[in-house]
C-alpha cells in the first residue's frame, strides 16, 4: 500500500532525503517526498529557486534549469525509491548507466516547483530501468528513462 503524505507532512524531509542520497549541495536536487510505494513508484518535489549555481551560468539573460539536471533529479528521486525498494540498502548506492529517450518539453524556470514521478519498469539483480516525468503545474517539463546499477560500497571502495 503506498504512503502518502500526511497533513502538513511529508514522507521524507529534507534531513531523511541526506541520509539516503549521498548527494549534497550544490548537486543534492530532491527537497521532499511526497508519495512512495516501495518496488513501484514515488512523488518528490525540487523547489526551482533563482539562486541555483547553474544559472549563474547556463543562460544568465534568460534562466532555465539545465535539461540534464531535470534527469539527475528524476534519477536521484528513483534512488530515493531503489533504496526502499531493496535489501541491504545502506550497503549499496546507485550509479546512472544509461539515459533513454529523454525529452524537454517546456523550460523550467525560477520559481518552479518540479514534482519528480518515478515508477520502476524493471528490476533485476543489481539492475534497475525506471521512467520519470518532472511536472510543473501539472504539465510535463521533461520526462524519459533511466538506467541505474546497484555498487556495493565495500566493492567500490576496495578498488579505489
Amino acid at each position: 500500500m503506498p504512503q502518502k503524505q500526511q497533513r502538513n507532512k511529508y514522507l521524507l524531509d529534507i534531513k531523511k532525503i541526506q541520509r539516503i542520497l549521498p548527494h549534497r549541495y550544490p548537486f543534492l536536487l530532491v527537497d521532499r517526498v511526497l508519495q512512495l510505494e516501495k518496488r513501484k513508484s514515488i512523488t518528490a518535489i525540487k523547489n526551482v529557486t533563482c539562486n541555483e549555481p547553474f544559472f549563474h551560468g547556463h543562460f544568465p539573460d534568460v534562466k532555465i534549469m539545465p535539461g540534464v539536471l531535470i534527469v539527475e533529479a528524476l534519477a536521484q528521486a528513483g534512488g530515493i525509491l531503489l533504496y526502499h525498494s531493496i535489501p541491504d540498502p545502506e550497503n549499496k548506492f546507485f550509479v546512472l548507466s544509461k539515459i533513454i529517450n529523454a525529452s524537454f518539453k517546456k523550460p523550467v524556470v525560477p520559481g518552479d516547483q518540479l514534482q519528480l514521478q518515478v515508477k520502476i519498469l524493471k528490476m533485476k539483480e543489481r539492475f534497475f530501468h525506471v521512467h520519470g516525468k518532472a511536472l510543473v503545474d501539472g504539465e510535463v517539463a521533461a520526462q524519459g528513462e533511466v538506467m541505474a546499477t546497484a555498487v556495493n560500497i565495500e566493492e567500490w571502495n576496495d578498488n579505489k
